[in-house]
């Protein structure tokens, strides 16, 4: 049993080092025994750990998936008593990575994304994350869409992959310098906002 958690443990420190290399330089160029180096492990060490570097790199973007849901989940769990609206308010905030502690994560989450584009393996893992998340908001935004006083009713589902889209499109405007947090934030909400007027 010890040598099993030993060997998660390794996964992730593993993983660490990917999304550290990620933020410096993209994905293209991480190779594995950057990755050793950088996780400060031997290379049969890491081969022992991922056969493959795109099974270490499936690994690695499921690693920072989990790290924002866990976010998102403690953030809910912060203040239950919260509508559905504010919920889906501090869910699309905590997704979109838009706070300056959150940036390298960010910075890693596009190159991964960037990444998906050319390889099938990541963009699988990606669209699974996406419709876990979907499916989360299309839950909540029809739960906050009962209590609306609304002629036209929304569809929840459209509504959620909306709300997916300008999340990550706020994360690249402002990794990219052309809005503030502070602007990105704005546009998210008054978007937010609008759903329920």
């Amino acid at each position: 049993m010890p040598r099993q958690v030993d060997h998660v443990s390794r996964r992730r420190l593993i993983a660490e080092a990917v999304c550290h290399l990620a933020d410096e330089g993209g994905l293209e160029g991480v190779t594995l025994r950057d990755v050793a180096a950088r996780a400060q492990v031997s290379m049969g060490a890491v081969q022992r750990c991922f056969r493959t570097k795109e099974e270490m790199l499936v690994f690695a973007l499921g690693h920072i998936s989990e790290r924002i849901s866990e976010r998102v989940q403690a953030r809910l769990l912060r203040t239950p008593a919260q509508s559905a609206g504010t919920a889906l308010g501090h869910a699309a905030t905590e997704i979109s990575l838009l706070r300056e502690e959150h940036r390298a994560e960010a910075r890693v989450w596009l190159a991964f994304v960037a990444q998906a584009a050319v390889n099938k393996a990541l963009a699988r893992t990606l669209t699974a994350n996406y419709a876990t998340l979907q499916e989360a908001f299309t839950r909540l935004i029809s739960e906050a869409g009962e209590g609306a006083d609304r002629a036209v009713r929304l569809d929840p589902q459209l509504e959620a992959r909306t709300l997916l889209a300008l999340a990550d499109g706020l994360t690249a405007h402002v990794l990219i310098g052309h809005l503030t947090p502070h602007e990105a934030h704005d546009v998210l909400h008054t978007h937010l906002a609008r759903l329920w007027e």
